[in-house]
C-alpha cells in the first residue's frame, strides 16, 4: 500500500494545485519513484489512497497503464482517514491472508525492500516497523529485544507506554515503511480517521511490533525544504531508485 490521501499542508505552495503524491522530485513524481520500488520488490497486487485531488492520482495512473501493475485506488475523498483508518478502509482490498508492505509517499530511502521482506518473513514477524536512530521530539520507544514498547513526545511531555519495559526502551524514529501480518490487519481494534501507529500501540500490548533499523539514506520530502534537499542529495549521488536506473 502507498500512503497517497495526504493533504499536503507542509509542502505548500507546492500541493496548491496537485496532491503530494505527483509533486517531483529530480523529475519524477514521489508517487512514480513508489511505485517503482513497489515493482521492483515484487508487490502482486498494490493499493494507493487518493484524498487531496484525488482525481489526478487517477488520471496519472490511468495515463501510465497503472505502470504494468495491478493497482487499485482506495477513494477516501469522502473524508480523510489517517494512516490507519486508510489501512482499515483498504483492508479489504489487499489478497487474503498475505502480509502488507506500507509505504509513506513521500519517503525517499536507499533501504532495500526485499531485504525488509525478507527479515519480516523469516522472523515470522507480527508486524515491523522501519526506524532509525534520532535525536527528535517524537520517538517510538523499542527494547533490546527490538519490541515496541510506547511512543513519546519530549517536547510536549506526552507518553503512549505499552507496559513497564518503556523506561529503559531505546529512541527511533520511524521511516514511514512497515511490514503488516494478515494477522496484525484482522486484529486491528481501532476504528474512524487514526494513526497507524496508534494501532501499533494498542497491538502491541499482546502482540510483539517489530523494529527494522535502518542505516543508510532516509529523507522525508514533506516539506518545500526537504524537496530542494531531496534534489542535491540526488545530483550527489546519495540515492537512487528504479526510476533512475
Amino acid at each position: 500500500m502507498i500512503f497517497a490521501a495526504g493533504v499536503g499542508s507542509r509542502l505548500r505552495p507546492l500541493t496548491n494545485d496537485r496532491p503530494k503524491a505527483l509533486v517531483k522530485v529530480a523529475g519524477k513524481t514521489l508517487l512514480e519513484r513508489v511505485v517503482g520500488r513497489m515493482k521492483e520488490v515484487g508487490v502482486e497486487r498494490l493499493v494507493v489512497n487518493v484524498y487531496h485531488f484525488g482525481e489526478q492520482v487517477l488520471e496519472f495512473l490511468a495515463g501510465h497503464d497503472n505502470f504494468g501493475m495491478d493497482i487499485v485506488v482506495s477513494d477516501e475523498r469522502g473524508g480523510l482517514l489517517d494512516t490507519g483508518g486508510g489501512v482499515l478502509k483498504a483492508r479489504e482490498l489487499f489478497h487474503p491472508g498475505a502480509a502488507v508492505l506500507a509505504h509513506n509517499v513521500d519517503i525517499l530511502t536507499d533501504l532495500d525492500l526485499r531485504v525488509l521482506r525478507e527479515w519480516h518473513e523469516r522472523q515470522g514477524a507480527y508486524a515491523t516497523l522501519v526506524v532509525k536512530r534520532v535525536m527528535a521530539d517524537r520517538v517510538l520507544k523499542f527494547d533490546a529485544d527490538g519490541c515496541l514498547k510506547g511512543w513519546e513526545n519530549k517536547r510536549t511531555g506526552e507518553r503512549k507506554i505499552v507496559d513497564d519495559g518503556f523506561y529503559a526502551a531505546g529512541e527511533f524514529g520511524y521511516c514511514g515503511i512497515q511490514v503488516l501480518s494478515a494477522d496484525f490487519l484482522r486484529n486491528m481494534v481501532l476504528r474512524g480517521a487514526f494513526s497507524i501507529i496508534d494501532e501499533h500501540l494498542s497491538q502491541a500490548e499482546t502482540h510483539p511490533i517489530r523494529a527494522f533499523e535502518h542505516t543508510g539514506f532516509f529523507m522525508d520530502a514533506g516539506t518545500p525544504g526537504a524537496v530542494k534537499d531531496a534534489e542535491k542529495a540526488w545530483k550527489a549521488g546519495r540515492w537512487r531508485d528504479p526510476c533512475d536506473i
